[in-house]
């Protein structure tokens, strides 16, 4: 992607029509968002590595640090990448159990002795959840903060009834992605991060938040900062991590230019080739992937439109932050009316 300078220090603004983009329809986004989503945050649209629009609502501000919920996986995902490549984990195709030797599975249980990394990142693993098309996901998280073993627990759980290489969207799987990266690198994924990714792109470091409880509140809240962990110290996989807008642009940025920032390799290009590969569950390594016409895009997406949308062939980042509610609007029909017809050609 174009890029004469990289904003590890600060982000550079830029005139959309500066940039080649038609402006009015880009400032029509102010008005859908107050009128449509009312729960959205903040919003961060880079073409071209310029910030070229930045809104801020319900009180909130560019410095403000916001829970993005499963946005965290992406963050995982990119973390196992890295771990790969530094050579601590050999492939995605190590078994889950290989991290685990403590954990003793039943003699019968295949499935669960079969289960793989690859599996865990692509939402393939057997886990005895119900999934439906549209995100309807029945899976007891708020049973999983409540045990001592987080770890344990979705260890238990993997391979009951499932099926494997079967779509099934599970953040418990995401979590164990997290224990894996802390079983073999020594570091939680909040201190691998910091060190190997959030530091070296200039994303804010993130502080050592210890829990004090796991009520309800205290691990899915709004109010959550840094990254929470679990009963173990092991950061939570599939959500509870706080980012700025500004930041997660800067992790789509990453991505967008194939994992280089400033000339040196932070991940792999192969393992983003991976990771966003499409495929008949659109679903890459925890990156909704999306198709339509002629837009292709890499989402990392949470709950309540939480979101870091790549759309590489336009050279587009578009990063939201919004408030956990009940039943929130789908982020991407403001993407696709306003955003993407900005860029012109």
């Amino acid at each position: 992607m174009q890029c004469d300078y990289w904003p590890t220090t600060e982000w550079r603004t830029q005139d959309p029509a500066a940039l080649g983009m038609d402006a009015e329809k880009l400032y029509e986004l102010d008005p859908m968002i107050k009128a449509q989503y009312s729960n959205l945050n903040g919003i961060v649209v880079v073409h071209k590595g310029y910030i070229a629009f930045e809104q801020y609502y319900n009180c909130c501000g560019p410095n403000d640090t916001y829970h993005v919920a499963s946005v965290t996986k992406s963050i995982t995902s990119a973390l196992i990448g890295i771990a790969i490549d530094r050579g601590s984990i050999n492939s995605v195709d190590e078994k889950v159990l290989d991290f685990f030797p403590e954990y003793v599975a039943g003699a019968t249980d295949m499935q669960k002795r079969a289960a793989t990394i690859r599996q865990l990142l692509t939402m393939t693993a057997p886990f005895p959840f119900t999934w439906k098309p549209g995100g309807v996901v029945q899976e007891p998280l708020d049973r999983l903060r409540r045990q001592k073993d987080w770890v344990k627990y979705a260890l238990d759980l993997l391979g009951q009834k499932g099926r494997p290489g079967v779509f099934q969207y599970c953040t418990a799987g995401a979590h164990l992605l997290s224990a894996i990266l802390t079983c073999a690198t020594g570091r939680s994924a909040r201190e691998y991060a910091n060190e190997h990714l959030f530091g070296p792109i200039g994303m804010n470091v993130i502080p050592d938040c210890r829990m004090k409880s796991f009520g309800l509140e205290d691990v899915f809240g709004i109010n959550l900062k840094g990254w929470i962990q679990d009963p173990s110290g092991n950061s939570t996989g599939g959500w509870g991590l706080a980012l700025t807008p500004r930041d997660m642009a800067r992790f789509g940025f990453l991505y967008l230019n194939g994992g280089m920032w400033d000339d040196k390799r932070i991940v792999s290009q192969t393992w983003i080739d991976e990771s966003i590969a499409m495929n008949a569950n659109k679903y890459g390594y925890l990156w909704w992937l999306h198709e339509e016409d002629d837009v292709s895009a890499h989402l990392a997406m949470g709950d309540g439109g939480n979101a870091i949308c790549c759309i590489p062939a336009r050279d587009l980042i578009v990063a939201i932050t919004s408030t956990i509610v009940s039943k929130p609007r789908d982020i991407w029909p403001l993407i696709q009316k306003c955003v993407i017809p900005s860029v012109r050609g």
